[in-house]
């Protein structure tokens, strides 16, 4: 079997913002806590002064960042939160000074993408003097979650209070007037697994039986003793030889195909087949040497190998306006796209995606604002069957749309759609701002 043809699209969509206004409250900066510093994200914030100051609710813009220690966990790992509010969107509601170390912040941090919930944050009673009707000095909360689940994680602001303790125990709770407010970090987790990227190639895909066929390995345990197996179907054969890495985890070894129902060959370490320490199967075909007995006619057809295709409903896709100083979900839907496999063999295929900044007006919106929730339908009759890639973020650095599994004999035709979600900050200059997605098919 050849290379698996490769096929690129590159789409295009515009998200058209709209233009209110919103009062903003001033105050002081903060520097970033020590671990992974997130983004500075502007969001509107409805806050309730204290009964006692006789004041009505607040509706300002808070500014606020989200850090972790480490951006790169594994299922299981607990990471260190750090929501630092910058500026307040409120502030002393009394002519009062208030000193310094009265101030207790408490607050959530939004979970998105791979891993839903929310974070519980606290701050120390700690803050430097508080003249009268001044703004609430920056301060910073931190707390821990446990990650659960692989794949993209963003972390956005969440509603906060500040606790006083002076005179009076009062509150100033504030929240997300439309939540969830925009993504300040994302980490990427992973399961803990090491990816197995073992391969093998045949030196020829067909031979009669008892010809010996040349099988070479690649990225398997340097040193380790490797098995090379004829397979029939999913069960293993009787023919079976051993090789031995080398130092760079290559082999080249020889197997001896007597079986004549070998439809493949596979390669792994250990004592029996492991999808995790193993590589193949790889399609080999025992030919039929039969004789033909006297006054008979031996048929023959053959069934030839196709190409894996992709095709796509359109290429440009609109997603929903937002507005100036409300911001938030940009949605829309993924142009269909088709895939057909007519390769036959064992080989699944894999469908990715990455998209670009999206620019506009003397701006950008980021490109680890787009995320997608990708669906995929298998034609009946199909060999193989899609499975759609996990919800999150797409992002520079992409992720998984669809892909099928490899399998003993494998094919088909496949749609995969996708529902997209582009977090607008609120205050992005109006305007079309357009990114572009590129969707790859291996």
């Amino acid at each position: 079997m050849g290379p698996t043809p490769r096929r690129t699209r590159r789409w295009r969509w515009a998200s058209l913002l709209g233009a209110t206004a919103l009062a903003v409250t001033a105050g002081g900066a903060l520097a970033c806590p020590a671990g992974a510093a997130g983004a500075n994200v502007d969001f509107a914030t409805h806050c309730i002064p204290p009964a006692v100051s006789g004041l009505p609710p607040i509706d300002g813009t808070t500014t606020a960042s989200v850090s972790v220690d480490n951006t790169s966990p594994k299922v299981g790992d607990t990471v260190t939160v750090t929501y630092t509010v910058v500026t307040p969107a409120a502030g002393n509601p009394t002519d009062l000074a208030l000193p310094a170390d009265i101030m207790t912040p408490t607050g959530k941090v939004a979970l998105g993408g791979a891993q839903t919930g929310s974070v519980t944050v606290a701050g120390p009673k700690k803050n430097t003097p508080v003249p009268g009707k001044a703004p609430f000095p920056s301060f910073s909360m931190t707390g821990t979650f446990t990650v659960t689940k692989a794949g993209q994680i963003t972390l956005a602001p969440g509603d906060y209070n500040i606790h006083t303790s002076y005179i009076l125990e009062l509150d100033t709770p504030c929240t997300v007037t439309n939540p969830p407010a925009p993504t300040s970090q994302t980490v990427t987790a992973t399961d803990g697994t090491p990816a197995n990227t073992r391969a093998i190639s045949l030196g020829s895909a067909s031979g009669d039986p008892g010809a010996a066929v040349t099988v070479s390995g690649t990225n398997f345990t340097p040193g380790a003793s490797v098995t090379l197996a004829g397979r029939a179907g999913a069960a293993q054969t009787a023919d079976t030889a051993t090789v031995t890495a080398n130092a760079q985890g290559s082999f080249s070894g020889s197997l001896t195909v007597n079986d004549k129902t070998t439809t493949g060959v596979v390669a792994y370490e250990g004592a029996s087949w492991s999808a995790d320490k193993g590589a193949g199967p790889a399609a080999y075909v025992v030919n039929d040497t039969t004789p033909v007995p006297a006054g008979s006619q031996k048929l023959t057809t053959t069934v030839k190998a196709g190409t894996l295709s992709m095709s796509q409903a359109g290429d440009a896709v609109a997603l929903s306006a937002v507005d100036f100083g409300k911001g938030g979900a940009s949605t829309g839907a993924l142009r269909t796209v088709t895939v057909k496999d007519y390769r036959g063999g064992p080989a699944g295929w894999s469908l990715t995606g990455k998209v670009t900044d999206f620019t506009g007006p003397g701006a950008k919106i980021d490109a680890g604002r787009l995320s997608w929730n990708p669906a995929c339908a298998t034609k009946a009759g199909s060999p193989s069957t899609c499975k759609a890639g996990s919800a999150g973020t797409v992002g520079l650095s992409g992720a998984t749309l669809a892909s099928t599994p490899d399998g003993t004999l494998t094919g088909g035709e496949f749609t995969v759609d996708a529902g997209l979600s582009l977090d607008v900050p609120a205050f992005t200059p109006p305007g079309v701002y357009s990114g572009v997605l590129t969707l790859t098919l291996t």
